[in-house]
């Protein structure tokens, strides 16, 4: 007798027999899952003309007039709340606090004031993306001036981000083509190839495969919020200065400030050099004011407030484009007009979103469809796209700052291949799985190029 088989302990074969009959019971389970319907996708077969033609006419209309308004509104809280940071120190002093009380409440107060300044500022800023689309009013010079002011001051090299902003516009959900957020892959990601039949649908995985994923790609809701901190800190001036989340085939070292950058032609130079010489102006006149009133108050009134700026920014656009159930299209299957469509509207903390910052997050489905829409227009544009195109109408009441984490956790990774991607969570499992289309795509023949937006 062998040495294996006197080895084999009695019963081991019935085991194996067992495990080898429940695993091939468990892919057949998970092979043969009907999907639900939520879970599938045909892409949709709108043209561009049939969404703009659902928009009433004069929601195309902008007004110079109109539009200035929402900077006064703006500059005049913004200037109110710089007022009130003035007054904080000896109004708070009145109330006798004690020595820990007087310190708390003033920083309270402080906080406060500094996150309000943040939201106005963003405020301002989305003014100022309007102008880049054209939407200010009817005048390209005057649309370039007060967005080249606006912009500069909150140190955006005006010229040289409207033009990548548009190249993403014109390329939104392309997963090769899109400028900004572009969904890492499973290479890119440096996670294993598949090895599951069902894996690359990414709903039905074994337990063990998805332990090995979430192992592979580091899940843990600490390190994710560790990362998601660094987004929020610091991913906007990293986008401009070194392509961070951008297009994964641009070579190193793109940027914004650059006239040679791949982002731009070669008649773009002066709008380039343009658009650093505002950058250059406004770290003049930060830095005079720091001499002569001192770098606190700088600090307290701009420094800060441009934190929250840019930690609103990156939210808000990461939230727009990044959702479990948003498709990215390769080439094959790319339209503008379903790329228009990649994206969602959300509720921005109650009120504030329309109020403060313009309906960006609630209208960014419209504003999709055509950017050159104003935003106090977008209101009315948005119903009228949500009750043409159904349920292809993406929309979230979810809590924004809930949305942040759990996206930021849930959307990691798509596969290399497929025409129609949903992203991954760090399990491998997706929410959404493309179906076949059941006829043809067409397009209008609009012309939508990055250099016409």
């Amino acid at each position: 007798m062998s040495a294996t088989l006197r080895q084999r302990v009695p019963g081991q074969v019935e085991k194996e027999q067992l495990i080898a009959a429940a695993a091939e019971k468990e892919q057949r389970e998970a092979k043969e899952r009907t999907l639900t319907e939520q879970e599938k996708f045909v892409p949709p077969q709108f043209t561009v003309k049939q969404l703009l033609d659902a928009i009433p006419a004069h929601c195309f209309h902008r007004s110079a007039f109109r539009s200035s308004l929402y900077i006064v509104q703006d500059v005049i809280a913004l200037g109110i709340l710089a007022w009130a940071s003035f007054q904080v120190d000896s109004t708070v002093a009145k109330f006798g606090f004690s020595k820990l009380g007087y310190h708390a409440t003033r920083a309270a107060a402080h906080t406060f004031i500094s996150v309000a300044m943040g939201l106005f500022g963003t405020g301002l800023w989305i003014i100022a993306h309007e102008c880049g689309h054209q939407a200010f009013s009817s005048s390209k010079n005057i649309n370039n001036a007060v967005g080249w002011v606006l912009h500069s001051v909150l140190l955006v090299p005006y010229h040289s981000w409207r033009i990548s902003h548009a190249r993403h516009h014109a390329a939104t959900g392309h997963l090769t083509r899109d400028e900004v957020f572009v969904p890492k892959t499973r290479s890119q990601a440096g996670l294993p190839a598949p090895v599951e039949e069902t894996e690359i649908e990414g709903v039905n995985l074994t337990e063990a495969r998805q332990e090995e994923l979430r192992e592979a790609i580091g899940d843990a809701p600490l390190y994710v919020l560790g990362n998601l901190i660094v987004q929020q800190l610091f991913g906007w001036p990293a986008y401009l200065i070194r392509n961070a989340s951008g297009q994964k085939s641009y070579p190193r070292f793109t940027n914004h400030f650059q006239p040679s950058s791949i982002l731009f032609r070669p008649d773009h130079k002066n709008q380039i050099l343009w658009s650093d010489l505002g950058l250059v102006i406004t770290l003049a006149v930060v830095s005079y004011w720091a001499v002569m009133r001192g770098f606190r108050e700088v600090l307290v009134l701009y420094v800060i407030p441009y934190l929250w700026v840019n930690h609103w920014l990156v939210a808000i656009t990461f939230l727009q484009h990044t959702d479990p159930l948003l498709p990215h299209y390769s080439a094959a299957k790319w339209t503008f007009a379903r790329g228009a469509l990649c994206t969602i509207d959300r509720t921005f903390l109650g009120p504030i979103g329309g109020l403060v910052l313009h309906g960006i997050c609630e209208t960014h489905v419209a504003h999709h469809i055509s950017s050159k829409i104003p935003h106090y227009s977008a209101w009315e544009a948005t119903d009228a796209i949500k009750n043409y195109v159904g349920p292809y109408y993406m929309k979230s009441d979810e809590s924004f700052l809930v949305s942040l984490f759990k996206n930021y956790r849930e959307c990691r990774w798509v596969e290399d291949k497929g025409d129609v991607v949903f992203f991954k969570n760090g399990s491998g499992i997706a929410q959404r799985v493309a179906v076949e289309e059941t006829g043809g795509v067409s397009d209008s023949g609009v012309d939508v190029s990055a250099d016409k937006i």
